[in-house]
């Protein structure tokens, strides 16, 4: 059997600034529980945690990280371990009646299986039909399951599971590690300091040679607007062919790159069981997700902009910035919706002229 290339890093190798939350799933694996819920923004480490822990779970020396388990689980191509991701916008009953299918095979090889359950938090509906499995799963069967945040529909699940926390790594901490990886220093601070605080992202921008461009046109808006709709509508013309030329080059190399090795695995195993369209529906969903952090990331300049001039502003002109930190807060929180983005942006726009 040929495996991917895998980096010599070992369990946990690529969970950056997790300290906390990789020495509890550490210490557990000696005495694992039924179930598991990872919580934290996207991006944070949860998956390639999931799929140490999952190692560790499966190796025959304890989670030794480099051995032919340990590698085929961190690959995700071990047959005991079934990662389920979504195809559509939320877990759906079917979705949900194919995990409890899955949770109640025997493991093929090893002695246990791990389920891991990617966006939890977008149960919905399918909450109830997974309860009970996730409460009193087969003896050999351990779920993880990965979630951003706890909706009320998730309550009772997440109380049925052992909770570790996943939260935003400092900038220092990422930057550090970029740098060790090859980053050039200079980029790796930007990227760090634009990445929300998520190393995923910031290996991505760390490899983007517009980012500093990016970041300096986000600065400059607040002097280019004139209050007029013509205005705004030109700048968002120019900021949002900025974010379709980060979508189409580095996430399209990226997912080009992940196609051609899904080729070559469904060309070495046959295409039944490659998760063809699950990986499909991930990459729409990144898609999505990386223009909704560029908005994210220019709001943030734009904000940070605002609240540099309230140091010795007038009364009248203190009261305009922080209006304007007002309507860019209002613009954030209005990107959980899916809003349309031109229109979006073009309204704070016009309103901070």
């Amino acid at each position: 059997m040929t495996l991917a290339p895998q980096e010599a890093k070992g369990l946990y190798g690529d969970v950056v600034g997790q300290d906390a939350a990789v020495a509890r799933l550490r210490a557990s694996a000696r005495t694992p529980v039924h179930a598991y819920l990872l919580v934290g923004p996207a991006g944070t480490g949860k998956l390639q945690a999931a799929l140490s822990f999952a190692a560790t779970l499966l190796c025959d020396d304890a989670g030794c990280g480099h051995c032919e388990i340990c590698r085929r689980v961190l690959a995700d191509i071990h047959p005991d371990v079934r990662l389920i991701q979504r195809e559509g916008a939320a877990m759906s009953v079917g979705d949900a009646a194919e995990v409890v299918r899955i949770a109640a095979q025997a493991p093929v090889e090893a002695p246990r299986k791990v389920v891991i359950l990617d966006d939890l938090h977008l149960v919905e509906e399918a909450g109830p039909a997974l309860l009970k499995t996730i409460e009193e799963p087969p003896p050999s069967t351990y779920f993880v399951a990965l979630a951003e945040h706890v909706p009320p529909e998730l309550v009772t699940i997440a109380s049925r599971c052992a909770r570790i926390d996943f939260g935003p790594v400092a900038a220092e901490v990422i930057e550090e590690r970029l740098v060790a990886e090859g980053a050039d220093p200079e980029a790796a601070a930007l990227a760090a300091a634009s990445s929300g605080g998520r190393p995923e992202r910031a290996r991505l921008l760390a490899a983007d040679p517009s980012l500093a461009a990016r970041v300096q046109a986000w600065s400059s808006v607040p002097e280019q607007l004139d209050g007029t709709g013509h205005r705004a509508s030109n700048l968002v013309d120019a900021l949002t062919s900025m974010i379709d030329t980060v979508e189409s080059g580095l996430l399209a190399a990226r997912h080009q790159a992940e196609m051609e090795e899904l080729d070559r695995r469904e060309s070495e195993w046959g295409k039944r069981g490659s998760g063809r369209k699950v990986i499909e529906a991930r990459q729409r969903r990144e898609r999505r997700r990386v223009r909704t952090d560029e908005l994210r990331m220019g709001f943030a300049t734009l904000a940070e902009y605002y609240r540099s001039k309230l140091g010795g502003a007038d009364r009248a002109a203190t009261r305009r910035y922080l209006e304007a930190l007002e309507a860019i807060g209002e613009a954030n929180e209005a990107l959980i919706r899916n809003p349309n983005e031109i229109l979006l942006l073009t309204s704070l726009l016009v309103s901070l002229g």
